[in-house]
């Protein structure tokens, strides 16, 4: 077992600070689109609908955690992006606290949404704070534990490409009258290629732990060409989607993350798990690609105007 580390550094740790790259670009990507439609920008409610991410994340790393401890400890080698944050395979925490606070920091989720949904007179934001939530449980909980029986893409995809936007969306404009349904379709496919991508490293964990992630019903050779597939399938989507953009922004928005994709198609025959530092070249460019595609077309949308 390995040397436990204090208190402060355990729950630093617990906290995964790398994963939330799949919690604040979408919501910044749904400010940004809120923007594009005439909303304004308002840096107080930014602060708000980051605020919700914020607690929204650790909700999500705390529970999960918690809930995949069993098949976390199958996990010989991990990496920064999967496997867990380790507390409690090392013994740095204790399962009940981390429950515990998995279920605290929901609890703040609620009743600050509920708080500034009532101050700012956005009546719906506790609704989507109890979504999140919902699509929490029922990935990583019974019954539903949809993570263990092949459904964890699907709610992946809806949570980061569907609520989280929409939160942003919806603080910064203060409606759901006009909401762009369709500059969603997009992120909801790359949520679920993130988690694809994120599973790649702990595919034969997962299959020791019939945990039927993408990579082990699929095989992790297709599991990865899926994963690209699917990444250009999103990208390509941006370009029938959203605000109009010209050709010059479309570039903006694509060029990056396109280029990270095709740097990550060097590695992509040869980055099974058992090859560590291949599988995670790969998924640290293919899982880039989707944090770029949420940074520049972000930024096209606020410059664009």
């Amino acid at each position: 077992m390995a040397e436990r580390s204090s208190p402060v550094r355990a729950w630093l740790r617990a906290a995964r600070p790398l994963a939330h790259a799949n919690i604040a670009p979408p919501l910044l990507l749904g400010q940004a689109l809120a923007y594009a439609a005439g909303a304004g920008f308002d840096p107080g409610l930014a602060a708000v609908a980051f605020g919700f991410g914020v607690l929204d994340h650790l909700a999500i790393v705390f529970a999960n955690d918690y809930a995949d401890r069993e098949a976390d400890a199958l996990n010989g080698a991990p990496t920064p992006l999967s496997g867990g944050s380790r507390v409690l395979v090392d013994g740095s925490i204790a399962p009940a606290r981390l429950g515990a606070a998995a279920l605290v920091v929901a609890g703040l989720l609620l009743a600050g949404s509920a708080a500034a949904g009532l101050l700012l007179s956005r009546p719906w934001l506790p609704a989507l704070a109890a979504a999140a939530l919902a699509l929490l449980q029922l990935y990583s909980f019974a019954p539903g534990r949809a993570s263990y029986r092949g459904f964890g893409e699907i709610l992946q995809g809806l949570g980061v490409g569907l609520v989280l936007p929409l939160v942003g969306w919806y603080v910064q404009s203060g409606s759901i009258a006009r909401v762009p349904w369709s500059a969603f379709a997009p992120l909801v496919v790359l949520g679920f290629v993130s988690n694809i991508l994120t599973a790649l490293p702990d595919a034969p964990a997962d299959a020791a732990a019939d945990k039927a992630s993408w990579p082990v019903r699929r095989g992790q050779a297709r599991a990865r060409r899926d994963a690209m597939v699917l990444l250009g399938v999103g990208l390509l989507l941006i370009t029938q989607v959203g605000p109009t953009l010209p050709p010059v922004w479309l570039g903006v928005v694509l060029g990056p993350p396109a280029m990270a994709a095709v740097a990550a198609l060097r590695w992509i025959r040869r980055a099974d798990a058992e090859r560590r530092a291949d599988c995670l070249r790969f998924v640290t460019l293919a899982a880039g690609a989707i944090t770029l595609v949420h940074v520049t077309w972000s930024t096209a949308l606020f410059l664009r105007g």
